[in-house]
């Protein structure tokens, strides 16, 4: 964590909260947690609020916070983000928006703040983008000023807010149940705001979307119409895939909530035989990949993740082929994510891991033919790679759903979980404040 950051945690009478700082094998510089002494790290993160003892009173508690959800945040980041200045960066954000949030709408401010600085952390986007997450909450309910944000933060950050809060207002000149002029507003979107500030403006939606409850049923109509236009369309062509995926489930389940119900129930209804088969299925194939000699040259790390088809992307086969829902057969899936070694020859080992690991699928399982897009060798227009086989896992006298999985690197899995943001910054080596300037 950033030296700059001890000086603003500093315990009565104590030393300051150190870390320490190691290289990774393959050079990136690794970030180690913050420390508290032992009276105030009885407190736990706000991300991941624990019961089991009550935190410290004072300005004891809100270091044991502070220094909390530094903590959950940069873990979240991961190596390559959480750098020293990126480091830096959030804890000043931290420091700034989290006296001002805690009573503001009885904590419940601050809790969105939190939750909308972890979705950008899951996108992997950087230091920035997470800080003014976290601002624009604080923006929002008043308790700090842009003015605040510029002297404190940085005037980088000030124009990633203030084109978030451009972007804000944006829907309300349009009518969203217009699809020619939905689709120029998103369009107009991609073209002349920063990408950025878009994704911070879709996970601000996403923490919308899912406290709608509190809104009447109007309202959560009226917003489920525009998020379902606009916002979910919009994640998907930045290339945040899993974004778009809540949104639209999120959006269905307001817009049409008999026929959610009706999904969701028979997906249910699946879960425990398609959890143990995924399971079943995710051991077997990791076991095969890392007994593979050529795999364990040139390959550092393996994941595989299991996963369910969504509710919205289940009824859009419902309605576009006419099917039952016992007829939908792709509901199992999962990601094989690969992390190639680091060394001077390895340029070409990303792609070459992720086809021979098809090669050893194809020696599992029985292939389905015509359903492999090899989107390694081809990418899509907006730079998305993965290599997508379909697998018939039946057995004599046992019909199963086919399965699908999506075999990439994990910094194709970057790209295609955060999109063009996170992708162009990490490529272009800018998930580090301190190298923007």
């Amino acid at each position: 964590m950033a030296t700059a950051a001890t000086a603003a945690a500093v315990p009565a009478g104590g030393r300051p909260y150190r870390c320490r700082r190691t290289r990774s094998r393959c050079g990136t510089l690794r970030l180690h947690r913050l420390r508290l002494p032992a009276a105030a790290a009885a407190s736990s993160s706000p991300l991941a609020p624990s019961t089991s003892a009550p935190p410290p009173e004072g300005g004891g508690r809100l270091v044991a916070e502070l220094v909390g959800a530094f903590n959950e945040l940069t873990e979240r980041m991961g190596e390559e983000m959480a750098t020293s200045s990126s480091s830096s960066l959030l804890f000043r954000a931290l420091k700034l928006a989290l006296p001002a949030l805690r009573d503001a709408d009885g904590g419940r401010a601050l809790a969105r703040a939190l939750a909308v600085a972890a979705s950008l952390a899951d996108l992997q986007m950087d230091a920035e983008v997470i800080s003014a997450g976290i601002l624009r909450e604080a923006l929002d309910a008043g308790a700090v000023s842009m003015r605040d944000v510029k002297a404190q933060i940085g005037i980088s950050t000030a124009h990633l807010l203030h084109e978030s809060l451009r972007l804000k207002r944006a829907p309300s000149k349009l009518d969203v149940l217009d699809d020619e002029s939905a689709s120029a507003l998103r369009k107009f979107c991609l073209t002349y705001y920063d990408i950025r500030a878009v994704i911070l403006e879709l996970a601000l939606k996403l923490d919308m979307m899912r406290q709608l409850d509190d809104l009447p049923k109007y309202l959560q109509r009226i917003k489920s119409l525009e998020v379902m236009k606009i916002y979910a369309p919009l994640a998907h062509a930045v290339g945040a895939g899993n974004l778009s995926l809540e949104l639209e489930d999120l959006s269905f389940r307001y817009l049409f909530p008999h026929s959610y119900d009706h999904v969701d129930q028979w997906l249910r209804s699946q879960e425990s035989e398609c959890k143990a088969l995924i399971n079943l299925y995710k051991e077997q194939l990791l076991q095969a990949l890392k007994a593979d000699d050529e795999l364990k040259r040139i390959v550092q790390d393996i994941s595989i993740q299991g996963r369910y088809k969504s509710r919205f992307s289940t009824m859009k086969k419902l309605v576009k082929d006419g099917r039952k829902p016992e007829d939908v057969k792709d509901i199992l899936a999962l990601r094989v994510i690969l992390e190639p070694r680091c060394d001077g020859t390895s340029s070409d080992w990303g792609p070459r891991a992720c086809h021979r690991t098809h090669e050893i699928i194809q020696a599992l399982w029985k292939e389905v033919p015509g359903r492999t897009k090899d989107y390694i060798s081809r990418p899509k227009e907006n730079g998305y790679q993965s290599l997508h086989v379909a697998i018939d896992v039946s057995e004599p006298g046992k019909m199963r759903p086919l399965m699908e999985i999506q075999i990439r690197t994990k910094e194709m899995h970057r790209f295609a979980v955060g999109g063009d943001a996170s992708h162009s910054l990490y490529k272009g080596g800018l998930t580090d404040p301190g190298e923007q300037n």
